[in-house]
């Protein structure tokens, strides 16, 4: 599978909730790394899902949102992945972020450039993305 998705982390589906509409698919793709996607119902049901098969999350970089660990409060994203930075490219337009997530994983985000001369995110400093659950995409061979 070849997909523009810079984010492709596949895993274990932990948990599957199935409801009239949609479906909440919660993959653990690294030791204490888990990421929840919403998903029709149907896709569900097309895809096979089902607990302790497996599938991939597939996370635009431009949807990742990224904040200096400690600096969140509450917010209504599903997905809080907390990391350290280790790489920064910047770009006339954007700025492109690794941020190393544990267990071999590394989430890229994308943010414009004047919010990251705002955030003063540099190699070696600690983060946290937010990926809302419904901006994941999930897919299987």
């Amino acid at each position: 599978m070849k997909t523009s998705a810079r984010n492709q982390f596949t895993g274990v589906i932990e948990a599957l909730t199935l409801g009239p509409v949609n479906a909440e698919v919660v993959l653990t793709v690294a030791e204490g790394v888990s990421i929840a996607a919403i998903i029709t119902r149907r896709s569900a049901e097309n895809l096979g899902l089902a607990v302790g098969g497996t599938a991939t999350a597939l996370i635009k970089a431009t949807f990742v949102i990224l904040a200096k660990d400690g600096e969140i409060g509450r917010t209504s994203a599903r997905n809080t992945l907390k990391g350290t930075i280790v790489r920064r490219i910047d770009g006339v337009v954007s700025t492109e972020y690794g941020l190393d997530v544990g267990g071999g994983l590394t989430l890229t985000a994308i943010v414009t450039k004047g919010s990251a001369d705002d955030l003063v995110l540099d190699v070696g400093d600690k983060a946290v993305a937010l990926v809302k659950a419904p901006h994941i995409i999930i897919a299987v061979d």
